[in-house]
């Protein structure tokens, strides 16, 4: 007969250190008022002995759930997911909202709600009813919502806002869209490019007015026109399409464009073919959110980089913050985005 391995208890943790089951609770809960030399010697107890927290014993011994939930929009995500067309935003939320959880003891739940619904706030009600998440990470366009930031701050839930301003009260973090659009700006222009068009993405997002705001900006302080060079997107291809046609037809036309999402950035290229140009040859083109597809299409196309892991690894950061009571960072913090230079980019032809 197999003997079953005794699992590793609270109590063999206590007994191993010699000290109480509530210092060692102190300690599993990452509660501040526990002496470092007993915090390391409890942690050697555990890390000997090989325990594993139980979530639902933490969640009996105080007032912790030691559970994040995070909301991304239902409609969106699930056109994307049957697309299968690369976009790896969940993916990257998943990573750094995971990965960041673990190192806290906490777990990252992940859910779907329309924030078009009228029914939004008691669907949120029921997640929050079933889970009693310490903290909620919302994305856009959820961070703006206020059927849903109203509900959070009557109950008290420490949230993040990822894309938002934070007027709502939550914590605000932005991926640093303006300061990326000026910088794909600056990049084009740097290469000789005096014609800039821009694709902006759906009005709902304020992300979309913060893009277009950093292509004005920079487009203005190089001294260069963009009056009749922008036209509006939803994020698709489709609506990618229609605006690539546009400042394509103008006379004359732009010799750069940057799109903001990959498939609008991809449409743009799809286009330029279709009319006899060549990318970058006759058209450069720079791309928003850099998903696998912006490597794996050719030309592959230089894109700005969301930090999206790190944004979501942030947010699980500061709401495990506020749920000890420490103090906040006041204000938006910006995670400041990158720009990956591949094939899409040239000088313009003379």
């Amino acid at each position: 007969m197999v003997r079953r391995r005794q699992a590793v208890t609270i109590k063999h943790v206590a007994a191993d250190a010699g000290v109480s089951l509530q210092t060692v609770s102190r300690v599993i809960n990452q509660e501040p008022n526990v002496r470092a030399s007993m915090r390391e010697r409890v942690q050697a107890s555990i890390d000997k002995l090989g325990y594993v927290p139980s979530i639902a014993a933490q969640r009996m011994s105080g007032s912790r759930s030691y559970l994040i939930l995070a909301l991304n929009d239902r409609e969106r995500t699930i056109a994307d997911w049957r697309a299968r067309e690369g976009t790896d935003w969940v993916d990257q939320m998943l990573m750094g909202g995971m990965l960041e959880c673990a190192k806290h003891g906490y777990r990252l739940i992940f859910e779907l709600v329309d924030t078009h619904s009228d029914h939004v706030e008691r669907e949120l009600q029921g997640c929050i009813a079933a889970l009693q998440p310490d903290g909620v990470i919302l994305t856009p366009p959820h961070s703006d919502n206020p059927l849903i930031t109203d509900l959070l701050r009557r109950q008290n839930i420490p949230f993040a806002q990822i894309g938002s301003t934070g007027e709502a009260g939550g914590i605000s973090l932005i991926m640093g869209d303006e300061g990326a659009a000026r910088t794909a700006t600056r990049h084009l222009i740097d290469l000789g490019h005096q014609r800039i068009g821009f694709i902006k993405g759906a009005a709902e997002y304020k992300l979309s007015d913060w893009r277009e705001a950093g292509w004005k900006a920079e487009m203005a302080d190089a001294g260069l026109g963009f009056d009749g060079l922008c036209a509006a997107g939803d994020f698709s291809y489709r609506s990618g399409v229609d605006a690539a046609q546009k400042l394509l037809a103008l006379r004359p036309r732009p010799t750069a464009i940057i799109a903001s999402s990959d498939h609008m950035a991809l449409a743009t290229v799809d286009v330029a073919r279709k009319m006899g140009m060549q990318v970058p040859r006759d058209l450069s083109v720079v791309s928003f959110d850099n998903t696998p597809m912006t490597m794996l299409t050719r030309p592959a196309l230089t894109a700005i980089d969301q930090p999206v892991a790190a944004t979501t690894a942030l947010a699980v950061e500061r709401i495990v913050a506020a749920k000890r009571g420490d103090a906040l960072p006041e204000g938006p913090t910006i995670v400041p985005a990158g720009l990956i230079v591949r094939e899409s980019t040239a000088p313009p032809a003379k």
